[in-house]
């Protein structure tokens, strides 16, 4: 994997692949490369690196072509060099390929190739597939395609040209993204709508074991087994504005500061408050199976899993129905057991996340209500949840996930809110998670305010090599969410613990070289994370705190104190996770990283 962009039109190619390759050099990369349909045949440019690189290489040269294909690459078969950089061509140079995902029969394609002569030049799995379509290619590219597809295993988005067909490309998908965008008498093809968002809104989304035929001003959608089939046309609603940095140094910065406008985006009319209740369209047929629910299932990976975590504290609170939190990633290797009357739910920024969706299918096979909450309209988990919630944080470029995961747990809220109505929670506290809901977007800009006090403890401490956060109940996640944070973009080794869980073990760790960040807001767990604090004071640990205006107590056993408004516990990591992000994001900055594009991370995982 990583982004995919095609061309079929008129106009010059190679301007419309580099930009779309930029629109998707957030998702994280290692070598770039496109292929051209030339009069000669297929030219293949690529290099190791960022686009920036291709450029240089392609300083100078010029090439009459009008369809194209271009990929980004992030590692998975063999190391990140020139030579297994995408795009991959057959042995004699007639097809190109681009391809996201894994060919999990990678070893016996290239035993079955290599016993017909064939000799590969890459370490990559994606080589195979350009290998075998061109193996089983007699004059019909969409023939040849469609066979080669029927014997692999795994996943795949890939975008096919071949020099016998000037005017045409096949794409396809299976697990990871592809979407088809419609422009006068011009396609594209894309693993990402970011890549073609310049030029068309106009798109339709590609299923599983699904093609497209590209031609002159037409195309033709089909399943693998060769069904011809008609998918709607969908307008984008979102703009380029959009995926700008609009005057800030970074992506991350951008949709850090954004979080107050996205909060309020998440729960803008969903909640009642006369009446203490809430109300989601995405769920408005699945009411009676929620109000039966009697387990709740949270399907989550990363980022997702710790707000995730949050929303089982909430329910379990104030919904009072059981809840377990599954690692996507986990939960279909181990036969988990599925009752009726259970829901799950699958928690997704991108609603491509492989082993969520994985997860969530088998849910569904075992007899779940499967339902889901992402921010990618459109996306595959979208398409095939039996309902859901979209959480309208508008598209997060930043690879390190911030706005989505505040939209998130506010949805979560929502969530439990209507829920909680069903069950336990009185239109009294209702109302209270109302009113407290809609201050959150004005406290969240307090705390914003204090990035200057916050950049000057991350000066403090930027050189440090380890970092620990503690954090109790509801807070427990968030000091896992700003653990994570740091390691993503900074490289800086961190972990998130329960507070009590500190001297089982990690206590050992603390010494005058170690920072400790407490998640420590005033709530009933208040006084034992004091008696934490000073256990790690009496061991020469620094702390820095993330504490409630006024909270004497705690500001005076801390070395640092970040204050932060006051708000229900149960609300709370919605106020004490911005300050972690952005001193995540100063330390980073200051070690010189790249925060929109860490190291060996995508924004999107599509492979196992």
């Amino acid at each position: 994997m990583c982004g995919i962009i095609g061309y079929v039109g008129s106009r010059p190619v190679l301007p419309i692949l580099l930009e779309g390759l930029k629109r998707l050099e957030y998702r994280g990369y290692d070598s770039a490369g496109v292929a051209l349909h030339v009069p000669e045949g297929i030219e293949v440019i690529k290099a190791k690196g960022k686009i920036v690189n291709l450029e240089e290489t392609l300083n100078g040269l010029e090439f009459e072509s009008s369809v194209g294909i271009a990929h980004t690459r992030w590692a998975t078969h063999g190391p990140p060099n020139h030579n297994n950089a995408h795009p991959h061509v057959d042995s004699v140079g007639d097809l190109a390929i681009v391809h996201n995902g894994i060919i999990e029969n990678n070893h016996f394609l290239r035993r079955f190739l290599g016993e017909q002569g064939i000799e590969f030049q890459t370490d990559t799995d994606s080589e195979a597939l350009a290998q075998l379509i061109a193996f089983y290619y007699e004059g019909s590219l969409e023939q040849a395609v469609r066979k080669a597809l029927s014997i692999i295993e795994g996943t795949y988005g890939i975008a096919v040209v071949h020099k016998n067909h000037p005017r045409k490309m096949v794409g396809a998908r299976n697990g990871s993204p592809m979407v088809v965008g419609i422009g006068e008498n011009e396609h594209f093809l894309a693993s990402d709508v970011a890549a073609i968002l310049a030029h068309t809104r106009q798109v339709i989304y590609l299923d599983d074991q699904e093609m497209v035929v590209i031609e002159d001003g037409s195309f033709r959608t089909k399943t693998v087994t060769n069904l011809e089939i008609q998918k709607p046309v969908q307008q984008v609603t979102w703009d380029l504005e959009s995926i700008e940095k609009g005057g800030y140094d970074h992506f991350m910065l951008k949709e850090i500061y954004e979080q107050p406008s996205t909060i309020r985006n998440a729960f803008r009319g969903r909640l009642l408050e006369e009446d203490g209740k809430a109300k989601v369209g995405g769920l408005t047929d699945n009411i009676e199976s929620l109000r039966a629910m009697d387990r709740c299932l949270f399907l989550a990976c990363g980022t997702s899993w710790h707000s995730a975590l949050i929303g089982e504290y909430m329910i379990e609170r104030l919904a009072r129905i059981p809840v377990e939190v599954e690692y996507a990633s986990e939960f279909r290797y181990r036969n988990p057991i599925i009752d009726d009357g259970n829901v799950a739910w699958a928690i997704t920024q991108s609603g491509e996340t492989v082993d969520t969706l994985a997860a969530m299918r088998e849910a569904k096979t075992k007899g779940a209500l499967a339902l889901g909450i992402c921010n990618v309209v459109g996306s595959t988990i979208a398409r095939e949840s039996d309902g859901g919630v979209y959480i309208h944080a508008g598209p997060e470029i930043g690879v390190a996930s911030t706005k989505a995961f505040t939209s998130q747990v506010t949805v979560l809220a929502v969530i439990t809110l209507l829920i909680g109505r069903f069950h336990n929670l009185s239109k009294d506290r209702g109302q209270e998670l109302v009113q407290e809901l809609k201050a959150i977007p004005e406290k969240v800009e307090k705390i914003l305010a204090m990035d200057d006090e916050i950049q000057k403890i991350a000066k403090v401490y930027s050189k440090a090599d380890n970092f620990l956060y503690l954090g109790r109940g509801i807070n427990f996640p968030v000091a896992l969410e700003g653990a994570l944070k740091l390691k993503e973009i900074s490289y800086v080794h961190a972990e998130g613990y329960p507070a009590a869980e500190m001297k089982h073990g990690p206590i050992a760790l603390i010494d005058e070289n170690m920072p400790v960040v407490f998640v420590s807001p005033r709530g009933g767990d208040n006084e034992k994370i004091l008696g934490n604090m000073e256990e790690v004071k009496a061991r020469g640990g620094k702390i820095i705190a993330v504490v409630n205006e006024g909270d004497v107590n705690a500001s005076a056993l801390a070395d640092h104190v970040i204050s932060i408004p006051e708000t229900v516990d149960y609300l709370s990591p919605l106020l004490t996770v911005i300050p972690l992000q952005l001193l995540a994001y100063h330390i980073a900055i200051l070690r010189g990283c790249n925060v929109d594009q860490p190291r060996n991370l995508a924004k999107s995982v599509t492979v196992e």
